[in-house]
């Protein structure tokens, strides 16, 4: 008995499911931001100037580095809770390079952003290891890394703080390109690097595949462990890098900087779509969260909102943002599949 096989034409999907689809997905929360803009602009006069929509962007930019890195951990899967202790610890290293005598701009500059780097890269490699070495959950991994890079980032400093960093490295962190802040164009380069890694690259379909099924990727004869690490590690880069940032734009590096900024970083890619159990989300999804995030905490402190209920509108938009993807899921499930 011989198995034949028949050729059809691919059936092609429903219009509407298409476009329901794509509402669900990066267009569904570019309309949320647009109309969050539309809100704020019309009710507080000072949010469309080019001095506030500046400093938006300024905002923006530090949660969209580390975002960027905790997309990678949240699609395979994990959770990184040590990015905002690990960036105080790589910006006090690389700031003591700023600062020692000796050295011209462009050398020392050039040390603070390796040394950064390669201090979270190192603190993602532990994350990484202990996690899939020893089957620990991520989230007590990185909480454990969290104390960790905290204590020796005070224990470094003496608990103090370092500045005076080298005047062309201070203004560059206040530059403009095409008005628009220099650290916010870095901060795009890293998010369109980060989705041509996702979508182009065997790596990105890996870190996808093992989110949704991590037990099927075995199977099929890859090794999931590398692939994880290796999101851990693109995490501490990013941190690294944020790290930097952080000492252009404030010229200090502080042993206390970064303290909620992984909640941030969370809450962005998780508002921007993705899915907390892995296997879903995208760049421009994560963008779009840190970009909706930096406009509702601007617009509000615009509009006389304390700080407290800032906090609590802001987690509230979390919890919308999850349940939301619950329901998204449910009903993409009922949809019919492309093909």
């Amino acid at each position: 008995m011989t198995l034949t096989s028949v050729s059809a034409e691919p059936k092609r999907p429903h219009p509407a499911s298409s476009l329901a689809r794509q509402v669900m997905g990066e267009a569904g929360i570019g309309i949320a931001l647009l109309a969050l803009v539309v809100i704020f602009a019309l009710t507080t006069p000072q949010f469309a100037t080019s001095v506030n929509l500046t400093h938006i962007a300024t905002e923006i930019t530090l949660n969209t580095m580390l975002a960027v890195g905790m997309t990678f951990v949240i699609l395979v899967g994990g959770i990184d809770l040590s990015v905002g202790s690990v960036m105080a610890l790589s910006a006090v290293v690389s700031g003591e390079i700023l600062t020692a005598s000796g050295l011209s701009t462009p050398v020392a500059v050039l040390l603070a952003v390796l040394v950064a780097t390669l201090v979270g890269m190192a603190c993602g490699l532990v994350n990484g290891l202990v996690s899939e070495r020893w089957r620990v959950p991520s989230f007590i991994v990185t909480l454990g890394m969290l104390n960790v890079a905290r204590g020796a980032a005070l224990q470094y400093t003496n608990a103090g703080t370092r500045y005076g960093f080298p005047e062309g490295f201070a203004r560059f962190g206040t530059s403009t390109l095409l008005g628009i802040p220099t650290l916010f164009w870095i901060a795009l380069l890293m998010v369109a690097v980060g989705h041509l890694v996702l979508t182009r690259t065997v790596f990105g379909r890996l870190v996808f595949a093992i989110g949704s099924n991590e037990e099927a990727v075995r199977l099929s004869g890859h090794r999931t462990a590398p692939v994880k690490v290796a999101a851990f590690v693109i995490a501490g880069f990013t941190v690294g890098i944020a790290a930097v940032t952080y000492m252009a734009r404030l010229n200090i590096a502080s042993p206390i900087l970064g303290s909620g900024y992984e909640l941030s970083a969370i809450a962005a890619v998780v508002i921007g779509g993705a899915s907390l159990s892995g296997g879903k989300g995208s760049m421009i999804g994560t963008l779009l969260g840190a970009c909706l995030l930096g406009v509702l905490t601007n617009g509000l402190l615009l509009m006389g909102v304390s700080d407290f209920q800032r906090q609590m509108i802001t987690g509230g938009v979390i919890m919308v943002a999850v349940v939301i993807d619950h329901y998204r899921g449910r009903l993409a499930a009922r949809l019919p599949a492309r093909t």
